[in-house]
């Protein structure tokens, strides 16, 4: 595979555009199906936007995204939330042969990105949710948040591009595109370099072939080893378990709206990102790799009782009651234990 771009859309290097059209673009957005990570049941319905952001991404261009979960078990308590999960590029690169390189936004975001996606390219840029018409439920047209999308095909003619996005790929056009990439801002007579307040953006290029088959299963093998000797010294889980109590205080004085946010970013980090967990193990299962199913049931149990501790916190919090979630703390202490130290054990 010659360019990272594989949706059909011809591109035989840097010096011939694209054929964009509406059409391709409508029946890329209907071909593209969320990775199975994305559909069925799940117990953190909100995962991490960044890895979602690449799961969909890879997947959409053929590839295996379960391979590069190996660093989730490097998750680690931060003091006041738990480590956010992202991809490492290192693994990307070893994996997938791809190369996410910053991208220098001179002049124009539009022209920028529409070089790199020409070249087959995909743009990373940190945008504006309130114009992606996938946050619909949530941000469209109601609030200004930030959250980062990979834009696949720009039409700047008919103002239109394709973008995978959480966990899906989208289609957006005129008053959004210009929301999303300013077209007209560096022909604004007050526009100045020193003015500009342009996003931090990135693409992806493919420097070498991906891996697949056996050879992507160890390479994702070695990976997790060397993710597993840069776990937490500690149990994570008992640093927060001691933390707990201010933390309780802090909800029980600034209310509902706040401990939503500390829920947000507390517990789904963590039980999402365990999720993620057993579900790389589960495919490493799957490649023959002899992982004991404990530890992967384990790392789900995770997940789910910190599920069951988020919701019991709400409730205990909506009724002004101080719950510090101890027997939630006892299973999940103790799964922890069972999980990452025996997993160090066995692939190490």
């Amino acid at each position: 595979m010659s360019a990272f771009h594989t949706s059909g859309v011809t591109n035989s290097g840097a010096s011939r555009s694209r054929v964009v059209s509406l059409d391709p673009l409508r029946m890329r957005a209907r071909r593209h199906h969320a990775h199975a990570l994305h559909r069925g049941e799940r117990i953190w319905r909100e995962g991490f936007a960044p890895i979602d952001l690449w799961i969909e991404l890879l997947h959409g261009n053929g590839l295996e995204p379960r391979a590069a979960l190996a660093f989730t078990v490097t998750q680690d308590f931060e003091a006041d939330q738990f480590t956010l999960g992202k991809l490492p590029y290192e693994d990307i690169e070893k994996l997938y042969g791809l190369q996410v390189q910053e991208l220098s936004v001179f002049d124009s975001l539009e022209e920028r990105a529409l070089v790199q996606t020409r070249r087959g390219n995909t743009v990373l840029v940190e945008v504006d949710a309130f114009f992606l018409p996938d946050m619909r439920a949530v941000s469209y047209r109601r609030e200004h948040a930030k959250t980062t999308i990979g834009i696949d095909v720009i039409d700047p003619g008919a103002r239109r591009l394709g973008y995978f996005h959480h966990t899906g790929y989208h289609l957006l056009d005129g008053d959004d595109y210009d929301g999303i990439l300013r077209p007209d801002a560096t022909h604004d007579p007050h526009w100045t370099r020193e003015s500009a307040l342009f996003p931090h953006v990135e693409f992806v290029k493919r420097v070498k072939d991906p891996l697949s088959g056996t050879p992507l299963a160890e390479v994702s093998a070695d990976l997790l080893c060397m993710h597993l000797l840069r776990r937490p010294m500690h149990n994570p889980i008992s640093r927060w378990r001691a933390a707990f109590p201010e933390h309780v205080d802090a909800m029980i004085a600034r209310g509902e709206a706040y401990t939503h946010l500390y829920a947000f970013n507390v517990m789904r980090q963590l039980g999402a990102n365990f999720e993620l967990l057993a579900h790389y193990l589960h495919w490493m299962r799957e490649q023959g790799f002899d992982i004991p199913v404990q530890t992967h049931a384990g790392a789900r149990k995770i997940a789910s009782e910190t599920m069951v501790m988020q919701c019991r916190l709400a409730r205990a919090i909506s009724r002004g009651r101080r719950e510090l979630c101890e027997a939630s703390f006892d299973v999940i202490e103790d799964t922890y234990e069972r999980v990452i130290p025996p997993l160090a054990d066995i692939v190490c």
